[in-house]
């Protein structure tokens, strides 16, 4: 891709001057210039500017540079050479003095200018960008928007000349209007003279009178006629301003929320505010110059009051941008980053609130301060029907007050919440089978300022996604679903909180996939098949033609109220087991393809009587949370030529903590081809665990084993003696687990958590192993087999 720098040169006209005014002291375009290979090779993405334990790495960047800066100094020559040298070293410590003591503020101006410098280039070329696809599909959209806002600014530089030239028009009417005065002064002044004198004077008078008279009627009509004009102009300009702000703020900043919710569930990132907030600025300076204008056409009609329609035209005007610009600053009061969804008391949490509009409408030369609170699903009903809730809450945060900042850089007013902590909640009376984990509340963020010297005082509100509280990790699974669900069907504009209580299996399917791939962190989501299979589990159904279940629909009992037939959890309690054990212990093997998970015990055993003995494949436990099961397809050692397809006892977390997948397969000797034909060490050898070096101090290292004991065989080892069991299909041994005495990083203790300390659950494990050991005949015990 051609360098952004090289691109950012070529702008033209607008595009040009926006660029431009992206630099300054703050950070000279000089440094872009001889720096811009340096600047755009580093990962400035790569540092979350929320995160203050970052700024080591953002100190890093400011170091280097301005050790770049002084390197391209020291090498420039000559007379130019000597001028470029003192510029670009005095750059280096202007640079040093400005960010030493905030280098994430650094970070922040030089990903805004890449952003916008970005975008400028985009909008410029109207080609695809490296933001992604979306942006062609919207560029059209876009260059609507912009087409608008071009007509905008010209209709307001036409009224704006049209307001000089009336302003200009009524002052000289004015002085025509005095010199009227002063005529009728002389006429009246005639009266204290001799008739011969009044008689040789009075004509002159009388006919200059007469002129000036005509004229300034005529003038009166053509100024009438001036404003009438003026004031048209202004109601075509504020129409098509509404017309643009509806665009604006009901389909693109909507959209933009609705991405917000989605990437709650999972889905894409909803992408920064920086397109966005320049539009509402330019909406905000636009209303703003036509609200001056509208005032000064007011003033002018003040001084020089002509009877006609006017007056009432100009109230008019006033009272339509005034909620053009109430409508514009309440909108823009937005929650950039929301607060957790699923909150746990006395935990700490974060949010960002902000207004963008702040920087245009100088609301920062007096900081306004956000306060947030918990309300409950009827208070922020009440709320949006502007019922009188004032001081009410449903529980108490703590940190709850917070001063929004501006930041010159990149323009941007808003209000980091880092540190609030949810110290009490207030339930309301639950309905029927309604549970905690289904209360849903909201964190409502409010403030007030004033814009242009207290003119307007805006009081602004915005509610947070719906939230869920619990007290227990156990309730993170229900609160989870209740906001899955939320976040996927939830419509625009709708009553707070209302959802269907029934949705077409279609759009769930698309729900929990999106929620799958986000949580297994995986590209690889769920096939038709895997869809089928859940649809089966959920309906109780056993049709495997998709078709069938297009048009059913799910129900929120269905989904997370009733258990499974025969079973003591929820369709979704299972999903989310699947998904918890798949993510922590997982991922690698399903991105492989390793994993068939969602398969029946049923379909599993058809699938593998059709394959050699020794072929298994993996599939999630129908009958536990989180379990997976490994089915094998081997001979009957209790009757001679028959084949059956035998079932492990689900694996669980718990086990996988211990001794993980691979190795387990790795230990299963029996185990020799993954469905349909893969040799095993062929999908799972770069997963074994390196062996444990040789003793050096006299000490024999125990290692943990897994056995079958009906299918055990000889230990693969060379090195082994002692074989306890043979069976007819051994599988090669894998070509880790042969001696060697490379040194290997001792394994972590089970037993002890990641802080060092006891885990009572997993002890209990272990101990309950060595119990059974001790329970075996001391032959097999010692007979070579290690478990």
């Amino acid at each position: 891709m051609m360098a952004v720098w090289i691109q950012a040169q070529q702008l033209q006209g607008d595009a040009l001057h926006q660029m431009q005014s992206l630099y300054g002291q703050h950070f000279p375009i000089e440094v872009r210039h001889y720096l811009s290979q340096w600047i755009e090779s580093q990962l400035w993405d790569a540092i979350d500017l929320e995160n203050p334990q970052e700024e080591f790495k953002a100190k890093r960047l400011l170091d280097s540079l301005i050790q770049e800066l002084q390197n391209k100094a020291e090498h420039q020559v000559g007379e130019d050479g000597f001028l470029l040298k003192i510029k670009l070293g005095h750059y280096a410590n202007q640079l040093k003095s400005t960010y030493d003591r905030c280098p994430l503020e650094l970070v922040r101006c030089i990903k805004h200018i890449l952003y916008t410098e970005q975008r400028l280039i985009r909008e410029a070329t109207n080609s695809s960008s490296p933001v992604g696809g979306m942006m062609d599909s919207m560029s059209q959209k876009y260059q609507q928007i912009n087409q608008a806002f071009e007509e905008l600014r010209l209709l307001t530089q036409d009224t704006e000349n049209d307001l000089r030239k009336l302003q200009h028009n009524q002052e000289y009417f004015i002085i025509q209007y005095q010199e009227s005065l002063r005529i009728q002064a002389q006429l009246s002044s005639l009266a204290t003279l001799p008739p011969s004198d009044r008689q040789l004077r009075e004509p002159a008078l009388l006919s200059k009178r007469a002129t000036v008279e005509a004229w300034l009627t005529r003038e009166a009509n053509t100024l009438q006629k001036y404003r009438l004009d003026l004031a048209e102009k202004h109601q075509k300009t504020l129409q098509l301003l509404r017309k643009q702000q509806t665009i604006i703020l009901d389909d693109e900043l909507i959209q933009w929320k609705r991405r917000q919710q989605l990437a709650g569930n999972g889905g894409p990132p909803e992408g920064g505010l920086d397109i966005l907030q320049s539009w509402c600025e330019k909406l905000a300076e636009t209303i703003w110059q036509n609200r001056q204008q509208i005032r000064r056409a007011e003033h002018l009609r003040q001084q020089l009051p002509i009877p006609g329609p006017i007056e009432e035209l100009l109230n008019e005007l006033n009272s339509t941008i005034t909620d053009i610009i109430s409508a514009l600053v309440t909108s823009t009061f937005i929650i950039e980053k929301q607060p957790p969804q699923v909150l746990k008391t006395q935990t700490k949490f974060a949010a960002t609130v902000r207004l963008l509009v702040g920087g245009k409408l100088n609301v920062h030369m007096n900081p306004p301060q956000v306060k947030a609170t918990i309300i409950s699903e009827q208070q922020a009903k009440a709320l949006l029907k502007n019922e009188n809730t004032r001081n009410e809450s449903s529980g108490e945060i703590l940190n709850n007050n917070c001063v929004m900042e501006y930041h010159q850089t990149t323009g941007t007013l808003s209000a980091h919440f880092r540190n609030m902590s949810l110290k009490r909640i207030k339930r309301s009376d639950r309905r029927g089978a309604e549970s905690v984990t289904e209360e849903k509340f909201t964190i409502l963020f409010e403030s007030q300022f004033s814009v242009g010297s207290n003119e307007l005082v805006f009081q602004v509100k915005t509610l947070s996604l719906p939230v869920v509280v619990i007290v227990h990790g156990s309730q993170d699974n229900n609160a989870t679903a209740t906001v899955l669900w939320d976040n996927a069907f939830a419509e625009a504009g709708r009553v707070p909180f209302l959802v269907p209580d029934k949705v077409l299996w279609p759009q769930l399917c698309e729900a929990i996939n999106m929620k799958y791939k986000a949580e297994v962190q995986s590209n690889r989501g769920l096939s038709e098949e895997n869809l089928v299979f859940l649809a089966q589990k959920a309906f109780s159904s056993s049709s495997n033609n998709p078709d069938d279940y297009r048009s059913m629909t799910m129900t929120w009992s269905q989904f997370n109220r009733e258990s499974l037939p025969g079973r003591n959890f929820t369709f979704w309690q299972w999903f989310d087991g699947v998904m918890e054990l798949t993510k922590k212990h997982l991922k690698p093997h399903w991105n492989d393809g390793a994993i068939l998970g969602f398969v029946n015990k049923q379909q599993a055993q058809d699938m593998l009587m059709s394959k050699p003995n020794g072929t298994f494949l993996l599939r999630f436990s129908d009958s536990e949370i989180g379990g997976i099961t490994i089915a094998w397809v081997a001979e009957n050692p209790n009757k001679a030529g028959e084949r059956m397809v035998w079932n492990l006892m689900p694996y669980t977390t718990k086990d996988f903590s211990i001794r993980s997948l691979a190795d387990r397969i790795s230990d299963l000797n029996h185990l020799l081809f993954l469905y349909p034909d893969r040799p095993k060490d062929e999908v799972f050898a770069k997963y074994y665990t390196p062996p444990l070096s040789k003793a050096v101090d006299g000490y024999v290292k125990p290692q943990i084993r897994q056995v079958v004991p009906d299918f055990a065989t000889a230990n693969p080892d060379p090195a082994s003696v002692n074989p306890s069991y043979m069976d007819q299909g051994a599988s090669p041994a894998p070509p880790n687990h042969s001696h060697t005495y490379a040194m290997y990083p001792p394994m972590a203790d089970p037993v002890l958590d990641g802080d060092g300390d006891f885990d009572l659950d997993d002890t209990m494990d272990v101990a309950r192993h060595v119990e059974e050991l001790l329970r075996r005949p001391v032959e097999s015990q010692w007979g070579g087999q290690q478990s």
